[in-house]
């Protein structure tokens, strides 16, 4: 079983509100070394977040074709979202909503890859990427049925 996915992050308020939208809640804060980070759990995973000093940027591993490494999360949202589309607006609005009560907060969504549908293995996918605060790739699907002999059924 997997414990935990580890982001550092160049501030750790914005990542929180970032994540919180998304359905995370801070379970412990704490310090690593020198540096503050936290415990966060939602969306059935949990995941650590890291303020790094002086941080770099990311490399691109969304666009980048050679990039080698960690590629993204990915979050079954089949359960809690009718479609990525609403949901994706639902996001906006509720960053905004976050940003007009706390400025420093402004988080811009940026959508990696538009909601469209991919089959993969015997199921139709709904996929849609974003970026996090620092850029990384987050993957959200949500499982739209499955295939039979070239035919889709509904789930």
């Amino acid at each position: 079983m997997m414990h935990h996915a580890s982001i550092r992050t160049a501030n750790i308020h914005r990542a929180i509100a970032f994540y919180e939208q998304l359905g995370f809640t801070v379970k412990e804060r704490f310090t690593t070394g020198y540096t503050l980070a936290c415990w966060m759990t939602g969306l059935g995973g949990r995941i650590e977040l890291i303020q790094i000093p002086e941080p770099k940027p990311a490399p691109d591993a969304f666009n980048d074709e050679h990039y080698v490494g960690y590629y993204h999360l990915s979050f079954d949202l089949s359960a809690i979202a009718s479609d990525l589309p609403s949901w994706l607006d639902r996001l906006k609005t509720n960053l905004a909503a976050t940003a007009k009560n706390n400025p420093e907060l402004d988080i811009n969504l940026k959508i990696l890859l538009e909601p469209q549908q991919q089959i993969i293995g015997d199921r139709v996918y709904e996929v849609a990427f974003i970026a996090d605060t620092d850029g990384l790739p987050l993957e959200f699907i949500r499982v739209l049925g499955e295939v039979n002999e070239g035919v889709r059924r509904k789930v």
